[in-house]
């Protein structure tokens, strides 16, 4: 044994290689923009304005600790992987018995399997009594799968059809088994997926992408401009200190010190506005991602269903039977064919058939249903508690079958049965009562009868069955047969010993409900431009019944290639491959590694793809996604640790809220970056200006910080808070190739730095031709660049549409900031301290006065311009279409509107 254990090694899943935590920390600075604010402090510190040189690196300091916190937090993953296998194991060793941990386990070693054990290995099974194992974080299968040790099964069959296997980290649901270990550790399926997660890509978001080029550019643009400003002032012939101040002064007042903080506190809004609507970011990049997200792949099971099976439907030779409600909650009741409820007590035998087939279904099980902390669960096969809660909505509760049906003996289920069967006596008549239920086939080999219209027994007609039977199979439902028989002193529950000897009383046919809002969320999503695709490890008929119900598949038959199972996409060559990912919409019985195949073709396509599961088979390509979304309630501690987002309701309904939400923080980022730049852009210009023509500087160095720090933070932060604007879930994703900022927007930007730098020249020179000292009219054109962002601001809350459409107080902060800063004005006019600090001097009402004309200029110049912009806009909803163009690669399936849109 020990050899075995030195070759094999642990059966557990190796530590992921760890950065320390001072090179993690290292590298939270090692991005442009972080370089762009170093190069600040360092300017701001050599004109000894220390104070503003703290503020900038206290800046630095808080995103690279925030980064730090979310980098560590991410790296739990794999640990929450490996957890999921330290456990003990019952084995047989030596002819004995025993407990041993799970770590020590080896190939060949035996171990023994009981209702509710987590399996420690991947086993060959060697016994089986009604061994039951739900695999659902392990494949994706919604229900539990009957093993059986003795089917052979060919080499290619996938992980979720190899009935002969139990594998590590599943549960056993049901029975009794064995199996010798035939993998450990790394070599498990589980392992599998450890190493499918640890080598997916952890890939930069649209926005760190795009800011991070954003970034290179400014910083080239910023040092090029101080350049050029000392070239032209040596050429000029100034003293060469004086040039290299101003140079300084030129590349401070064009570094937006602001923009680091903006990005992260909107981005945090946004993450306080996901919670309240029930979503958890992990990631702060991530809000911005789901608002550019152009293809949502799904999981099935406890995503877009409840993972709660519910029974349906009950067909009795009599008619069929409508079941309404859904989860393990009895609320609910059986309907007639003319929609109204059935009394079972009600005379006649026109419902003895269904009342055998609900106690059948209530009686002949070993689940139990039980509510604790607020919600409904289950104890056994989610199947047969899916039935006892169909009798339960009939009045057959479970303690009222119990007492009325006590049970004698039980012949369990078996994968060679199919069916279980159960004795009773009925405590009425003290007649010995068999109650059976299992696969349909199988249970009508039992029977000789089955009951009519008026309850009486009449000859069993297999073929009707049989129709009735495929008829509900083909909606999506699983199907299960009952039958009843009253036997004087019968005992024998054999399989020989029952065989024609029962009366078919019904079928039940029960699916995992789609959740009440994934349709309308799905409907949501495809208005806003964003393809919906289901990725699933279910059965490719339960998923494309369940496709039709949720609307991802529009028609009874769904064009050729829009539903792909695992071995399908196994057998398409791989120049194919991501075109018909692409047109596909539902992915059934695909394995862990299909998965992440699949969001990789995707994001080769050009989409910005977001991946939703629970299960520890969806952690890979959560991992992968550019944006994984796992669920809280159900969701295993894996699938949360590599997911950036959480759902605490489970609800895909949420991810439509995560998404507008999204879209939101987007637009507010983009509306801060063509607030500030103006301003930065106007103050570097009116430097080189002023260095070209060998004038005085019309603003100082000291001056240009105190304008970036408080309008960054008194104004432009409070774009954060705009609410979204009206339409924004009917246009479609942003193209991910697009720039941070469009042309229009830049051309906007410098046409109000062009104002700036114009205005506040035109009134610098006024006021000194108007005998004002130099510091006096230096203060003039200060408070110009201020009144200027206030008067620009308002516009800028909305970027196509006019300020006077928006509403003065749909955004409360806003009025408050431009409050403060007002008053932050008036007092570095006024006060003499700040005069002293800063070289300003008081300015009269005329100047006032002079400096709101300018104002109201320039905010009626970009009211123009946005105007002009906006008015090819009125023309055909195609053309508007064109301007919010998901992927110059296409979107594929759900897109194709789009696509049309651009031709």
């Amino acid at each position: 044994m020990r050899r075995r254990l030195d070759r094999y090694g642990p059966n557990a899943l190796p530590p992921a290689r760890r950065t320390s935590a001072a090179v993690r920390l290292l590298r939270q600075l090692h991005h442009p923009l972080i370089y762009v604010l170093l190069g600040s402090a360092v300017v701001t510190g050599l004109l000894g304005e220390w104070v503003d040189c703290g503020v900038i690196l206290g800046v630095v300091a808080l995103n690279a600790v925030v980064g730090f916190i979310q980098e560590s937090q991410a790296e739990g993953a794999l640990e929450g992987l490996r957890s999921m296998v330290r456990t003990r194991a019952r084995v047989v060793r030596d002819g004995r018995e025993q407990v041993v941990p799970s770590d020590d386990l080896v190939p060949g070693d035996v171990v023994v399997l009981d209702a509710g054990d987590k399996i420690p290995a991947d086993a060959r099974l060697t016994r089986s009594a009604r061994l039951s194992i739900d695999e659902s974080a392990l494949t994706g299968e919604s229900v539990p799968v009957d093993k059986d040790e003795v089917v052979v099964l060919p080499d290619l069959t996938p992980v979720a059809d190899r009935h002969n296997m139990a594998y590590s980290g599943t549960l056993v649901i049901a029975g009794s088994g064995a199996g010798v270990v035939v993998a450990t550790g790394t070599g498990t399926e589980l392992g599998e997926i450890h190493r499918l997660v640890g080598a997916a890509d952890s890939l930069d978001t649209p926005l760190t992408v795009k800011l991070a080029s954003f970034s290179k550019i400014l910083t080239v643009a910023i040092l090029a401009l101080a350049v050029v400003t000392f070239a032209i002032g040596l050429l000029r012939g100034q003293d060469p200190v004086e040039t290299f101040t101003a140079a300084i002064a030129l590349a401070v007042g064009a570094i937006p010190e602001g923009l680091p903080a903006a990005v992260t506190i909107t981005l945090a809004i946004g993450v306080s506005r996901m919670a309240r609507r029930r979503a958890v970011i992990r990631r702060l990049p991530a809000v911005e991602t789901l608002g550019s997200t152009t293809v949502i792949c799904t999981d099935k099971t406890g995503t877009l269903t409840q993972n709660e099976m519910t029974v349906t439907a009950v067909w009795t030779p009599a008619g069929e039977y409508a079941v309404t409600g859904s989860g393990y909650e009895s609320a609910g009741t059986v309907l007639d064919a003319a929609g109204h409820p059935v009394d079972l007590h009600e005379d006649g035998g026109t419902v003895a058939a269904l009342r055998w087939s609900l106690l059948a279904g209530a009686a002949c099980t070993d689940a139990s249903v039980h509510h604790a902390d607020g919600r409904w669960g289950i104890v056994g096969d989610p199947t047969e508690a899916a039935m006892v809660v169909a009798a339960a909505k009939a009045g057959l509760t479970a303690d009222r079958v119990g007492a009325d049906y006590p049970r004698l003996a039980t012949l369990p289920f078996s994968s060679e049965l199919q069916y279980m069967a159960t004795l009773h006596e009925d405590t009425d008549t003290h007649d010995r009562v068999i109650l059976a239920k299992g696969a349909a086939e199988r249970i009508l080999d039992l029977c000789h009868a089955q009951l009519g219209d008026d309850g009486d027994l009449v000859p069993l007609d297999r073929a009707v069955v049989h129709a009735a039977a495929v008829d509900l199979a083909g909606r999506g439902l699983r199907v299960l047969a009952t039958a009843m028989g009253v036997l004087d002193g019968a005992t024998d529950l054999s399989g020989d010993g029952l065989s024609g000897r029962l009366t078919f009383t019904g079928l039940q046919a029960m699916h995992d409900p789609p959740r009440e809002a994934a349709a309308a969320a799905v409907r949501a999503c495809r208005s806003a431009g964003v393809a919906v695709k289901m990725i699933t490890g279910d059965h490719a008929a339960t998923a494309t019944a369940i496709a039709h119900r949720t609307g991802l598949l529009d028609d009874d038959n769904p064009p050729s290639g829009a539903v792909l199972t695992g071995t399908d996409l196994d057998t398409i060559p791989p120049d194919r491959y991501a075109d018909a990912v692409d047109r596909a919409h539902v992915f059934a019985r695909v394995s862990p590694e299909q998965k992440l195949r699949l969001v990789d073709a995707l994001q080769d396509r050009g989409h910005v793809v977001a991946m939703t599961g629970d299960g520890v088979n969806d952690a890979p390509a959560l991992q992968q996604a550019d944006i994984g979304v796992a669920m809280g309630a159900s969701g295993t501690e894996v699938a949360k640790d590599a997911a950036d987002m959480v759902l605490t309701d489970d609800d895909f309904a949420t991810i439509k809220a995560a998404v507008e939400e999204g879209r939101g923080v987007f637009d507010n980022l983009t509306k801060f970056i063509a607030w500030t730049l103006p301003t930065n852009i106007g103050e570097g210009l009116v430097i080189l200006v002023a260095i070209a023509f060998g004038t005085a500087l019309p603003i100082l160095p000291t001056q240009i910080l105190w304008i970036n720090m408080t309008t960054a933070v008194a104004l432009g932060l409070m774009l954060a808070f705009e609410p979204k604007e009206p339409g924004i879930m009917t246009r479609p994703p942003r193209d991910p190739d697009q720039p941070l900022l469009t042309n229009a927007l830049i051309a906007r930007m410098l046409l109000v730095s062009a104002l700036l730098v114009g205005g506040s020249w035109w009134l610098f020179a006024w006021e000194r031709t108007d005998g004002a000292g130099l510091a006096e009219a230096r203060t003039a054109a200060l408070n110009l660049f201020v009144v200027v962002a206030v008067f620009y601001l308002f516009s800028c809350r909305s970027l196509t549409r006019s300020a006077w459409r928006i509403g003065l107080f749909t955004n409360r902060w806003i009025v408050v900031g431009v409050a403060v800063q007002l008053l932050a004005q008036l007092a570095l006019t006024y006060l003499p301290t700040m005069n002293a600090v800063f070289g300003t001097e008081p300015i009269g009402a005329d100047t006032w006065l002079r400096i709101l004309v300018i104002a109201t200029l320039a905010t009626t110049v970009v009211a123009v311009d946005k105007r002009l912009r906006r008015a090819p806009a009125r023309g055909p909803k195609d053309d508007r279409r064109r301007d919010h163009r998901p992927s110059p690669r296409g979107s594929g399936g759900d897109g194709l509107e789009v696509r049309r849109g651009r031709r």
